[in-house]
């Protein structure tokens, strides 16, 4: 050892100056003062707004437990759950087979895809409902057979809004493919693996991963869309709320009845959608 330098022993443990080890060194979590006073607040505003939808007679809460199970209600909401089913199954068949066409190296099938996207996205399901339900004015005959007698309301709807869906699906699916990276594809047509294979082992599992959260959306968007087929006199859940209120002039509880089947059974679609997209993303997915 040089004669300038002077050893030093080693410091004691617990000894004034001697840092401490990381595992007994207690954190303390930073004081936020602002956000608790702010949860207070939006607690306090939730309780009166709770209390005041409770104990306001107009509701006539025993006027909506009498209507809730009705065999007019149940049969509006069986209605409505079955078109939503059947507009959603159509309408991604529709949507699927234009996104292939708009993803195909064919310029004319192309420009059919983007066409009906570009059309049906921009005319208001409204309109195109009405439009379907008169078509009997601009086409009195189908095949030989009266319009009027071949589209019925419940006909039109389903055609009016699978029409409607299969343009928001198209590019939803489209959007899905575009998501699965190009070397992935090349890496399969380099093993030999047949075209049928690449879009059901590479493809399709990849992209369902970009497709299913705004397909849930359109699920849960298509349940309360279907609302709107009561302007054509399809009897769905709204329709059936409203022939009633229209006969006993009980406007807001029949109202409420509707809204709260609405908001069960978006809510169950929720769950769902939760764990179906959990199940897609398996892999993908950082753990804590």
């Amino acid at each position: 050892m040089s004669s300038g330098t002077l050893a030093q022993a080693p410091a004691a443990p617990g000894s004034p100056g001697t840092p401490e080890p990381a595992d007994v060194l207690r954190i303390v979590p930073r004081r936020r003062p602002g956000q608790w006073a702010a949860a207070v607040v939006v607690l306090a505003l939730l309780g009166l707004a709770l209390t005041s939808v409770v104990r306001n007679k107009a509701f006539q809460w025993d006027v909506v437990a009498d209507y809730f199970t009705s065999d007019s209600v149940l049969r509006g909401l069986w209605l409505t759950l079955w078109l939503t089913a059947v507009v959603m199954a159509l309408g991604f068949v529709l949507g699927t087979l234009l996104a292939v066409f708009r993803l195909s190296a064919n310029p004319v099938l192309r420009a059919v895809s983007r066409g009906y996207v570009w059309l049906f996205r921009s005319i208001p399901i409204l309109v195109q409902l009405l439009l379907w339900f008169n078509i009997g004015a601009l086409y009195p005959h189908i095949l030989g057979v009266r319009t009027v007698d071949l589209l019925g309301p419940v006909t039109v709807a389903i055609v009016g809004l699978t029409l409607h869906e299969a343009a928001y699906a198209a590019e939803v699916v489209r959007g899905g493919i575009l998501s699965v990276d190009r070397g992935q594809i090349e890496a399969a047509q380099a093993l030999g693996l047949s075209q049928w294979r690449r879009w059901r082992r590479i493809v399709l599992p990849q992209a369902m991963r970009s497709i299913v959260p705004p397909a849930g959306n359109m699920l849960i968007g298509t349940l309360k869309g279907t609302s709107i087929v009561s302007v054509i006199a399809v009897q769905d859940l709204l329709y059936s709320a409203q022939l009633i209120y229209h006969q006993t002039y009980q406007v807001i509880p029949l109202l409420m009845v509707a809204t709260l089947w609405y908001t069960a059974v978006t809510s169950v679609l929720s769950v769902g959608q939760h764990y179906v997209e959990k199940h897609y993303a398996r892999g993908t997915e950082r753990t804590r």
